[in-house]
């Protein structure tokens, strides 16, 4: 075999180089599409029922009135979705057990109640997923829905929870109700203006819990079912 020159070698190694640079200056100008670039999906705000509104409760603290609340659930035969943390769940898998066996649906809250707006779509996909995993280890169903902590989410968030078959769900109306604590204002933001489709966000709360059963009233009178968000925005 002919050797090749060196001129010849020279100048194909420099072609080489030539193409590396011009390689890596691409990369940097048009940089490989993260997971979370060009998604479709979009988070929830809002069901599509015309006579159905979903109580969703955001589960990290309050087991006393979980089990308060899925009484007053039961007595007016109503439904329910728990976001649970999965820190919660893990010292109360009776609770999250009882909870789906009453018929409520159960979605994640994450694992650590972190801020998902600041987390990369790897950290996302680790917080959510450690979440979904272990409910629907403890429930024996799957676990199709996502509620961001604080509603803080970015499209790395929504990306990771569509990549482990989970919605991310949202709010159209919020009672505040780990800050005000108020039965009377807690049960005025779960109904003023309320109408089909709403998704309502409450917490475990002493005052929610004494202002559920005003609130389910409310709901009777104006002719609304009190539905699973899992069923609100099918």
């Amino acid at each position: 075999m002919k050797r090749l020159s060196p001129r010849t070698v020279a100048a194909f190694t420099n072609l080489i180089l030539v193409c590396i640079v011009l390689f890596v200056g691409a990369v940097c100008f048009f940089p490989v599409a993260s997971p979370a670039s060009g998604t479709e999906e979009k988070a929830i705000y809002e069901g599509n029922s015309t006579d159905g509104v979903s109580l969703m409760f955001n589960v990290y603290w309050g087991t006393e009135e979980v089990n308060g609340i899925l009484g007053v659930l039961k007595e007016y035969g109503a439904t329910a979705t728990f976001f649970i943390g999965g820190s919660w769940a893990d010292d109360n898998v009776e609770t999250v057990r009882a909870i789906a066996d009453e018929g409520h649906e159960i979605g994640s809250h994450g694992y650590f109640h972190r801020d998902h707006d600041k987390l990369s779509y790897d950290k996302n996909l680790e917080e959510i997923r450690t979440s979904v995993e272990f409910l629907e280890a403890a429930i024996g169903k799957d676990v199709t829905l996502f509620a961001p902590p604080s509603g803080a989410y970015n499209d790395d968030t929504i990306s990771a929870a569509a990549s482990l078959g989970c919605k991310t769900i949202m709010w159209s109306k919020d009672t505040i109700d780990w800050r005000d604590k108020d039965a009377a204002v807690c049960l005025r933001r779960a109904t003023e203006g309320v109408k089909g489709g709403d998704l309502i966000l409450m917490h475990p709360m002493a005052h929610t819990l004494q202002a559920l059963p005003a609130i389910l009233d409310y709901y009777r009178a104006q002719g609304l079912r009190a539905i699973t968000v899992g069923e609100n925005v099918a």
